[in-house]
């Protein structure tokens, strides 16, 4: 049976499964399960497959892809029900129609619920919440790699929290249910600060209660810090087109602009002058336009299109504890200069970062012992991006840094075990109880596993 080419959203993860199955019911992932001889291993499921590490390879295996089952089967004051494929954005439509919103409002519109259930994702915590998606997922249904079917809830608590980090590799995850919330109106502003001014006003900026964001910028030694908390005495309507602009210089005018000079710009000093005036101008942008008493949380989500255009580009992230985040910070900032000055490559795009809450709900979670930030490089790929990232992981790993598995690129085995310690041999444990063959397992888990 000849191999097909099935690439991530952005298109540098590249895998070759002998089957593609579109799935379109419950009974279609069992009978893949079911039956190795025409699926054979390993069998991986994706959605619109925004990770940008080879979580969802699945070389001469089965790729069962998901975006067919995309119904949102029914919502009630406090959850919405969907389908494994049906994607964040328009499940946060559906939601807006009945007065209520997700908790956290990632940014990537184009998430799969099955993803949010079973893997990674981040956000900038709200007061008193989570920032990651997960945490409030409080049903999945599963396929085993049996081919039996699995319903898991709140009562089982442990394994819930178990297979929010399962990445696939317990089951394929076909209905999820998360917990939502009334819409309210939600506060936005930035301010600008130096590196140092930054350091030396993190403790207050902490204390103020409020949701933190970061537009980092190595070169320029700028951070702009992005603050949100829900406003429920705002009046009038609210602002819908601020998001929609942050969005539009974010993750369309943005990325074309820093490819653009990459490609016509050959002198690396003029190049670089042209996307750090662009840095600043963008700066000026968020601290003058990018305010507002009253938004709607769910306008920061993005809708990606299908295929990645002349604007994509990729990212990848590792969070610190945030007692050791301005050393870290200050850190980085000299590592990146360093690396410009003896290699000539630098990402091409900001840095961006999120502070996240404590969250022990996902056995893998990078904030799971405590108060997290995160350093997350962004960049269009530009030539020396993955030699970059080799370098960069390394020096996130030697500063305590924790990787999150399907977004960050490049992460070897000893920094995940580092990174997880005991929880990793949970992990890993926990997965054979459910797969003992090794059905859904690819090699990049089996890497990092040591399988």
């Amino acid at each position: 049976m000849p191999e097909t080419t099935v690439t991530n959203w952005f298109g540098d993860i590249v895998t070759h499964p002998q089957v593609v199955v579109e799935a379109a019911s419950v009974d279609d992932i069992v009978s893949v399960l079911k039956n190795p001889n025409q699926y054979p291993s390993p069998v991986r499921a994706v959605g619109s497959y925004h990770s940008t590490s080879p979580c969802g390879s699945a070389d001469g295996g089965t790729i069962i892809k998901m975006s067919k089952m995309n119904r949102i089967l029914e919502i009630t004051p406090d959850t919405v029900t969907v389908e494994a494929g049906a994607i964040y954005i328009d499940i946060a439509a559906a939601l807006a129609e009945k007065r209520l919103q997700f908790h956290v409002n990632t940014e990537i519109g184009s998430l799969s619920a099955g993803s949010a259930a079973c893997a990674g994702t981040k956000d900038a915590s709200m007061p008193g919440e989570f920032g990651q998606v997960g945490s409030y997922v409080c049903g999945i249904k599963m396929v085993l790699a049996s081919g039996d079917l699995l319903e898991i809830t709140d009562s089982q608590p442990e394994l819930m929290r178990t297979v929010r980090s399962s990445y696939g590799t317990f089951g394929i995850v076909y209905q999820v249910t998360f917990r939502v919330r009334p819409v309210a109106p939600l506060s936005v502003r930035h301010e600008n600060y130096s590196l140092q001014d930054f350091t030396a006003n993190l403790p207050a900026l902490k204390a103020g209660g409020e949701s933190l964001m970061f537009y980092i910028f190595p070169f320029d030694g700028q951070i702009t810090v992005e603050f949100r908390h829900y406003n429920p005495g705002a009046d009038g309507d609210p602002n819908r087109a601020l998001w929609p602009l942050r969005n539009y210089l974010w993750a369309t005018a943005g990325p074309a602009v820093c490819a653009q000079a990459g490609r016509d710009i050959a002198d690396l000093t003029i190049r670089y002058q042209v996307i750090d005036a662009f840095n600043a101008l963008w700066r000026l942008k968020l601290t003058v336009l990018m305010k507002s008493d009253n938004t709607v949380a769910a306008d920061q989500i993005i809708r990606y299109p299908a295929v990645a255009g002349a604007s994509r580009y990729t990212f990848s992230l590792w969070a610190f504890p945030e007692e050791a985040y301005p050393q870290v910070m200050s850190d980085c900032f000299d590592f990146c200069r360093k690396y410009y000055t003896d290699t000539g490559y630098r990402s091409d795009m900001l840095f961006v970062g999120y502070r996240v809450t404590q969250d022990q709900n996902s056995l893998l979670s990078y904030s799971y012992d405590g108060n997290a930030m995160t350093i997350d490089p962004v960049s269009t790929a530009n030539p020396g991006w993955e030699a970059f990232l080799i370098a960069y992981n390394q020096f996130c790993s030697d500063h305590g840094g924790t990787p999150l598995l399907n977004q960050t690129k490049g992460v070897t085995r000893p920094q995940v075990e580092k990174a997880l310690g005991s929880r990793w041999q949970t992990f890993a444990d926990a997965r054979k109880t459910y797969d003992p063959q090794g059905r859904l397992l690819n090699a990049f888990f089996r890497d990092l596993l040591g399988e």
